[in-house]
């Protein structure tokens, strides 16, 4: 009488749990490269948000040459720049407001045409 072995084979088991290592690091890496990007997309929107409040408070008001400062107490860690530049039409003025996080260098900057 001949019996034959009911289970898998060592050599099976090995090849699954590769297969398996494989699919959970691609899945891990793929996981971990949208984290970045959301985090990256999260922290633009943030500083566009701060450059857009600091342009239209510049515009409440008599708009300075060039004006700079950080944005405390709520993010002392950014900063801000504004620069009023002159255009090829003599009405108009480019103002250009920066904000930026000196750790990363990472930096946004709004363009609004303003009359003089």
């Amino acid at each position: 009488m001949l019996r034959t072995a009911n289970g898998f084979s060592l050599l099976e088991v090995m090849v699954a749990l590769a297969i398996m290592a494989g699919v959970i690091l691609t899945v891990l890496g793929a996981v971990n490269y949208h984290l970045t990007v959301i985090t990256r997309e999260r922290d633009t929107t943030t500083l566009t948000l701060l450059a857009r409040q600091r342009l239209a408070e510049l515009e409440q008001g008599q708009i300075p040459q060039k004006s700079e400062g950080n944005l405390a107490p709520l993010h002392p860690e950014l900063t801000w720049q504004a620069e009023l530049l002159p255009t090829e039409l003599p009405a108009l003025q480019k103002l250009v407001v920066r904000v930026q996080r000196p750790s990363d260098k990472r930096e946004v900057a709004l363009v609004r045409y303003v009359l003089k």
